[in-house]
């Protein structure tokens, strides 16, 4: 009997130990607080590094300013692709909404709707027109850009071993419809990252 009972309570604390050391773990940030780096990649505070000095420069630049000047109102820009060439998953969508979210509350540039948004919008256009036309909007009214927003985001990886060096570089430029002419463009490359890989445990 005694035996059976240091045998139940041997097993509750190894229960215990093990149902402890399998727990989850969170540490909430603050927005304002950087992310520790767990793997090296790609991550938010690359995010934000990137679009501070890029949209930075483009809100900066002296042809846009001499566009506003000339045409008496801001140019209207249009998201285009920021194409992944990394080695890497990154999401390209989260660089390409952040640009247009802080440029559209600075007032320097309006943005108009993207591929994806002006099908929805035409699809409900249609809709209003066949039931509701008394308030429905006009199909041919749309506002028409200036400029397209493009970008890439690339890699640079130098690899020894278990050592690592990951350098990324992301160019943005604003290309002009009617031209082709590119009358923004700028690159950050100021993010690299040195990373060492622990040895396999055998």
């Amino acid at each position: 009997m005694k035996t059976k009972v240091t045998f139940l309570c041997l097993l509750s604390v190894c229960l215990g130990i093990f149902m402890s050391c399998g727990s989850t773990s969170v540490k909430r940030y603050d927005t304002n607080e950087s992310v520790k780096d767990l793997s090296g990649y790609w991550n938010d505070n690359d995010v934000n590094q990137v679009c501070t000095t890029l949209i930075d420069s483009c809100l900066k630049s002296k042809r846009i300013a001499n566009f506003t000047k000339t045409n008496g109102r801001a140019p209207v820009v249009i998201l285009g692709t920021i194409r992944n060439k990394s080695v890497e998953h990154i999401d390209t969508s989260i660089l390409s909404k952040r640009f247009q979210n802080v440029i559209i509350n600075d007032g320097t540039l309006e943005f108009v709707a993207d591929a994806t948004q002006r099908d929805e919008l035409r699809a409900e256009k249609y809709d209003q027109a066949e039931n509701a036309y008394e308030t429905a909007k006009s199909i041919g009214n749309e506002l028409a850009a200036d400029f397209m927003l493009q970008g890439t985001v690339t890699t640079i990886v130098d690899t020894e071993g278990k050592q690592q060096v990951r350098t990324y570089q992301v160019d943005m430029q604003l290309i002009d419809l009617e031209t082709n002419k590119i009358i923004w463009a700028d690159q950050n490359n100021d993010i690299r990252k040195y990373i060492k890989r622990p040895s396999a445990k055998f």
